[in-house]
C-alpha cells in the first residue's frame, strides 16, 4: 500500500477487474453510438424504430412511447448517439467512470423499458439485459479511482 499514490485503492485484481469491465462497456457504448450516427441528421430513422416497437407493446411501453420517446424524437434522436458516445469514450479513458456508467445505466435501462423487453422472459437470457446493467452497475458503485484511469476521481 506505500506504492498507491494517496487516494487511490491498491491496484489488486479487483480494481484491474473493473478497469478492465469499464474498457469492454465503453467500447460497447462508443459503437452503439457510432452506429447511431445517422440519427444526427435523420430523427425518422428512430422514429420508425418506435413505430415499430409500438405495435406489439404492453401498456405501460406504449404510454411511454406515446408520451415521452414519440414527443421527444427530435431531441432524443440527437442525444442518444451523443450520449452513448460520449458516455462509452469515459469509460474507456476512465474519465468520471461513476458517471458515465450510471449515464450508460440509464441509457440503457431507456431502450429495455422503450422496447418492452423488460416484460419479455428473453430479457433474462439476452446479452444487453443483466450482464450489462449488471457491469453498469458496478462501475457506478465501484469505479472511481481505478488503475490506468485518466481522472482521479
Amino acid at each position: 500500500m506505500a506504492n498507491t499514490p494517496k487516494g487511490r485503492p491498491p491496484v489488486d485484481g479487483y480494481t484491474i477487474g473493473l478497469r478492465l469491465l469499464a474498457c469492454l462497456l465503453g467500447l460497447f457504448f462508443v459503437f452503439n453510438g457510432l452506429d447511431k450516427a445517422a440519427w444526427l441528421t435523420d430523427s425518422g430513422i428512430l422514429a420508425a424504430r418506435l413505430a415499430g416497437w409500438l405495435e406489439n407493446a404492453p401498456p405501460s411501453t406504449r404510454w411511454y412511447i406515446e408520451t415521452v420517446a414519440m414527443p421527444g424524437v427530435p431531441l432524443f434522436a440527437r442525444l442518444v448517439p451523443l450520449a452513448e458516445f460520449a458516455a462509452g469514450a469515459a469509460l474507456v479513458l476512465g474519465f468520471w467512470t461513476r458517471l458515465a456508467a450510471s449515464v450508460a445505466f440509464l441509457l440503457m435501462a431507456n431502450f429495455h423499458v422503450a422496447r418492452g423487453f423488460i416484460y419479455d422472459p428473453e430479457f433474462l437470457i439476452d446479452g444487453t439485459g443483466f450482464p450489462v446493467l449488471g457491469g453498469l452497475l458496478a462501475l457506478a458503485i465501484g469505479g472511481s479511482r481505478l488503475p490506468l484511469s485518466v481522472s482521479r476521481q
